[in-house]
């Protein structure tokens, strides 16, 4: 082929010299060649992800190709791994995020991992009354949802027994030395610093909480007393400890401190799944809308003592005092009571790490009966008895109970039992009647209803929704009905009367012989005997006379243990404790997404997001190999019609 001015033009292919043959190609055929420097370029998230490889050269290169190879199989590998990344490449915080971990679902019976460093600890003393307790709590990180609470856990030892200790007497004792408080608390302190890891110690929470018998002293002594605490604590220990993590508690807070534990076993306050009994909650604000979430339970713990009740109240309720009383009021109405009054029966409070979010705000009423332990309820009717029957024997000139042989009839201890009470001096003797009807009688006045309410103080109780809650009774409730009735569990008010009933008119004979023959419960005896008549008809009273449960009330259950387990208010009380904690570890994962590095933006941390990228990854390297693929081909049809059109040039000069 001759070029300009007749001369053949020539050029290179391949590296070899002779004539060009690119003149004879169609004009589609010379527009569809890659030129010398045609590259296609490849990039994607990250933006130092960028590949730019020649075709020419890719095309006939099997070395490259199985790069290509090994990158498709590495994605391919990403892609299978993105459903457990929470394990490989996301923050230790999501390890729990799909598993709910509370108490009440998968507590781990193994002891307590003291090599984990991301565990965190907490210590809780409880000065009682008649002694003081410690108790040492753990909590792996937060699994970084703002609507759950943190997991905490009751430490176990190596023998996977509670991490708990308990000192007598109580804390109140040292009224007159208060400088001897922080020794009084060294054991118990010195314990628990024996099992948090010492690396631990500065970042661990330490609360001493003083309940009853510390409310009983002037606020003077308990002033000095936790003064010193305050002081000589931190000296000695380097547990995270200010003045406000001591305090006397009110009977309100342990209350509310017992209703937040029993509900966090049970996992009350996690999300509701479809199955769940849930509730619609109104807050305070007009803004908000109501909040459906699963059901809380209530509690009715009845001691020796006292009697006290708590248990969430759903809808917003609204006080009226006298002078408002013309005023129409939803849910309640408080009659002769002050709004302040009302008001104070009921607790407020948000478990969530955001005070803005509503999701863990909770309305709890909760109230303590002194006096309305089952111990003192029978106490206040020995001397009704006394005092009634020496009235009468004073009126009518008789000897009523001052001897054995002329007892005074009770109908509240089981039949044919002598027993004697002993009052100023004065010794009355009783026999039972074991007349379970009439016992309900006599101890129904002891309720001190005024005006439909508990107690004669007028003291309020919030409605209750009997057809939609959930309640457990502790102690005494648990007591009356297993002891020696033997159906303690689900609650049945015709069930336990007919026990009741049964019992009580049983001869004292017969049940000595019984318990004899242990044919009670471990924890029954005489004294229970004795007594388990009036407290049987004393708890029915208060459950259905003075709290007003129906009597086929269905949703009651007695209980002395949870998930086999003492569900103690401490539980509750580090749980509002640390409340805020979670707030903590959202921030610094905040602080972690703005980091520049790749690997710490929420792109890696947002496992869906990830996915995504795999998939859009895996889609354009398909889809590049496919092209190199076509074109591979094309080059080869290309260099099939170049041989031959060089090879017609050729025979043609050589003609």
């Amino acid at each position: 082929m001759a070029g300009p001015g007749g001369q053949p033009q020539t050029g290179s292919r391949n590296g070899h010299s002779g004539p060009t043959v690119y003149s004879r190609l169609p004009s589609r055929e010379l527009r569809s060649l890659p030129g010398p420097m045609a590259r296609i370029t490849f990039s994607c998230l990250p933006a130092s992800w960028y590949c730019s490889v020649s075709l020419l050269s890719l095309g006939c290169a099997p070395r490259q190709r199985l790069l290509l190879l090994l990158l498709l199989l590495t994605c391919t590998v990403l892609l299978l791994l993105t459903s457990y990344h929470h394990q490989i490449w996301g923050p230790r915080y999501y390890t729990r995020a799909s598993v709910n971990k509370y108490l009440s679902l998968a507590e781990s019976m193994e002891a307590t991992d003291l090599l984990d460093p991301a565990l965190n600890y907490g210590v809780v003393v409880d000065c009682g009354s008649s002694g003081s307790r410690v108790f040492v709590y753990y909590w792996p990180p937060h699994n970084g949802n703002p609507h759950t609470l943190l997991d905490i856990r009751q430490m176990k030892d190596r023998e996977r027994k509670p991490v708990v200790k308990k000192i007598i007497p109580g804390i109140s004792t040292l009224a007159q030395t208060p400088e001897k408080a922080s020794i009084y608390l060294q054991p118990l302190l010195s314990f628990a610093a024996a099992h948090v890891p010492k690396a631990k110690h500065k970042e661990t929470p330490l609360y001493i909480l003083c309940t009853a018998g510390m409310r009983l002293l002037p606020d003077s002594q308990q002033t000095a007393i936790l003064e010193d605490l305050v002081t000589d604590v931190p000296m000695e220990f380097d547990f995270l400890f200010s003045r406000s993590h001591a305090e006397v508690i009110s009977g309100k807070q342990e209350g509310v401190y017992a209703w937040i534990g029993i509900n966090f076993v049970l996992g009350r306050f996690d999300h509701a799944d479809a199955e769940d009994a849930t509730v619609e909650v109104t807050t305070g604000s007009q803004h908000q809308q109501p909040i459906s979430r699963r059901r809380t339970v209530g509690i009715m713990d009845m001691g020796g003592a006292s009697l006290q009740i708590a248990y969430e109240v759903p809808s917003a309720v609204t006080f009226s005092s006298p002078q408002e009383g013309s005023n129409p009021v939803p849910h309640a109405v408080f009659g002769l009571w002050k709004e302040e009054a009302g008001k104070s029966l009921l607790a407020e409070f948000n478990l969530g790490c955001d005070v803005e979010k509503t999701q863990h705000v909770y309305r709890v009423y909760v109230t303590t009966f002194l006096g309305f332990g089952g111990n003192m309820a029978r106490q206040r009717y020995e001397d009704l008895v006394v005092n009634s029957t020496l009235a009468s024997n004073r009126l009518l000139g008789s000897q009523t109970g001052l001897s054995q042989d002329n007892p005074s009839l009770d109908p509240c201890l089981p039949r044919g039992l002598s027993d004697t009470v002993a009052r100023e001096g004065r010794t009355l003797h009783l026999r039972g009647q074991g007349d379970w009807s009439r016992c309900q009688q006599a101890v129904h006045p002891f309720l001190g209803l005024h005006n439909g309410t508990m107690s004669p103080r007028g003291v309020y109780q919030a409605p209750i929704d009997f057809n939609n809650s959930e309640f457990y009774g502790f102690s005494e409730f648990y007591y009356c009905m297993e002891d020696v009735l033997r159906i303690g569990g689900q609650y049945d008010s015709l069930k336990y009367s007919r026990a009741a009933t049964d019992y009580c008119g049983t001869k004292w004979s017969t049940l000595k012989q019984r318990l004899d023959s242990k044919l009670f419960s471990q924890q029954a005896d005489v004294s229970r005997l004795k007594y388990q008549c009036f407290k049987s008809a004393w708890m029915y009273e208060v459950l259905h006379s003075g709290f007003r449960f129906p009597k086929d009330y269905p949703s009651l259950k007695t209980a002395q243990l949870v998930y086999d387990k003492e569900v103690q208010w401490t539980l509750g009380a580090i749980l509002f404790k640390t409340r805020f904690l979670p707030l903590r570890d959202l921030q610094q994962e905040v602080f972690r997404q703005s980091h520049p590095s790749w690997l710490r933006s929420s792109f890696l941390y947002n496992h869906h997001l990830f996915s995504v990228c795999v998939l859009v990854v895996l889609l354009a390297i398909l889809l590049y190999i496919l092209r190199l693929r076509r074109i591979h081909q094309r080059e080869q049809r290309q260099a099939e019609v170049l041989d031959l059109l060089w090879v017609e040039e050729g025979e043609a000069l050589l003609a």
